[in-house]
């Protein structure tokens, strides 16, 4: 039987079926398209994500794939006022090997997850669409639409905003949203523009933007819709975009051929209610969706899928009980909160600076969207308080740390994977090192130059358990590896 079934083939459906191929869950991801999208749509990874991708093995890949320096070139009614570049000063540091976003189309995130997860022998199955399921305390069966069906223990929705699970789960998506288009957008080639920079068009007409990816002639094209003579909508287009184009930049040599991706997007803040009930889980736009700013759509639903991973697969391998499930929820809701509360602070902060000259979409940078401070120092999975700013729950950071023969190595490359970490500062802690279960990998740290002590703000010798998705799980003094144990015994 199939352990568990993934309706949704996108960014957070893949993260998942990744994240729990890798500890050997039988799982099948369907997708009701019958091609695989080749729209740009999401176009930043932020630095969280990269952390998380990068522990699946696709680091290299992505970033071969983007580009981590783009600039924002600003105009006002057609004229040229600045250039600025948000991440211009950020740096790699011991406790941030990614301090930038990564700009990527999301097809290309989807091309490296399906390549890793095919790798573990799963494939996206196309053309198969959910239409109904039903479960009890045994499973779920989902009921497709050629009649096939498939017995498995979980189901988890990672189908979308319209999401046909959610629908006939019954759980209600709160919030509102606005009935006409706000924006077109589609994929171009552009003649006649330097695609080194992220050009951001504002004025009285609106908004027009073109943003160049890298290794590609494509450009993602976003823009305040044209109306016709009665005010409606009018659909997007190669001939609206050329249209759009000279009426807000006021260059008639600048040519747009090619357009592909045409849509249109309605800005929707909503957040379900639940994210699970009985076997049945919501993950990604299916649970949340919100504002463009800060471009934490794709990310918020990488990381939805993170948090789940591992605890489906501990419950499955048994290594942890049921109830380790119902801390999805409680991590990930308010997050999602938090994040439909930015993106729509940040979304009025563009919509208000259209009419100011040098105002670019930067100015929806409201709180983190590096994603690297979100914590769940709230859940019932963070033990021990500290006395520095690092506490159980927060996100747990990089350092130098010696590999196994004394080699150079890094604390992330001893996370990678899906168990449990204890690093041990000192020679007192030693000790709690030894006779630990099969999935608690063991991590002495003498840590001679003092990184790694203050990046978790450890100053004497203490014990630091580290969750297999890189929380904070517990922080204890080095002599109480009891705690550790204890710790570990309550998620059976």
């Amino acid at each position: 039987m199939t352990t568990v079934v993934i309706v949704g083939a996108g960014p957070t459906g893949l993260t998942l079926a990744c994240g729990l191929a890798r500890q050997g869950v039988a799982v099948r991801v369907i997708e009701r398209a019958a091609a695989f999208h080749t729209g740009s749509r999401g176009k930043t990874l932020n630095p969280r994500s990269l952390e998380v991708l990068a522990d699946l093995g696709l680091g290299e890949g992505l970033a071969a794939a983007g580009r981590t320096h783009l600039p924002f070139r600003k105009y006002f009614a057609g004229e040229f006022v600045n250039e600025t570049e948000p991440f211009a000063s950020a740096r790699r540091s011991a406790a941030v090997p990614y301090p930038a976003s990564l700009w990527l189309p999301q097809t290309r995130v989807e091309r490296l997850l399906r390549e890793r997860l095919a790798e573990y022998g799963v494939t996206v199955e196309l053309a198969t669409e959910l239409v109904d399921f039903t479960q009890n305390g045994e499973g779920v069966e989902v009921r497709l639409a050629d009649g096939g069906r498939i017995a498995a223990e979980y189901l988890v929705a990672c189908d979308g905003g319209r999401s046909t699970v959610r629908k006939l789960l019954g759980v209600p998506f709160v919030g509102e949203g606005d009935p006409e288009p706000v924006m077109v957008c589609g994929d171009v080639e552009v003649e006649g523009l330097d695609p080194g920079s992220w050009h951001q068009w504002f004025g009285p007409q609106g908004v027009f933007l073109l943003c160049p990816f890298e290794g590609s002639r494509r450009w993602q094209l976003q823009a305040s819709p044209e109306t016709d003579a009665d005010g409606r909508t009018v659909a997007p287009s190669l001939e609206s975009f050329q249209r759009l184009a000279a009426l807000h930049t006021g260059r008639q040599d600048l040519r747009l051929t090619n357009a592909t991706w045409l849509s249109t997007w309605r800005v929707n803040v909503r957040m379900a209610e639940q994210y699970r009930r009985g076997r049945v889980f919501l993950a990604g736009d299916c649970a949340h969706v919100h504002p463009t700013a800060g471009g934490l759509g794709m990310n918020t639903g990488i990381q939805d899928a993170w948090n789940l991973a591992w605890k489906l697969g501990y419950v499955l391998r048994g290594l942890a009980a049921p109830a380790l499930l119902d801390t999805y929820q409680e991590e990930r809701l308010p997050i999602a909160a938090w994040t439909l509360d930015v993106t729509s602070a940040g979304m009025t902060a563009v919509i208000d600076g259209i009419s100011t000259p040098g105002i670019g979409v930067e100015a929806g940078r409201v709180g983190d969207l590096t994603g690297l401070s979100l914590g769940y120092r709230w859940s019932r999975l963070a033990t021990g308080r500290a006395a520095g700013p690092l506490q159980a729950g927060d996100r747990a950071p990089d350092a130098p740390c010696p590999g196994p023969d004394g080699e150079p190595a890094r604390l992330f490359e001893h996370f990678a994977g899906d168990h449990f970490t204890l690093l041990g500062f000192g020679p007192s802690a030693r000790p709690a090192l030894t006779g630990l279960p099969d999935h608690v990998r063991p991590v002495p740290l003498d840590d001679p130059d003092g990184e790694a002590r203050r990046a978790y703000g450890v100053t004497g010798d203490a014990l630091v358990l580290v969750r297999p998705d890189n929380h904070v799980a517990l922080l204890a003094p080095a002599a109480a590896r009891e705690d550790v144990l204890t710790y570990l015994a309550a998620l059976m």
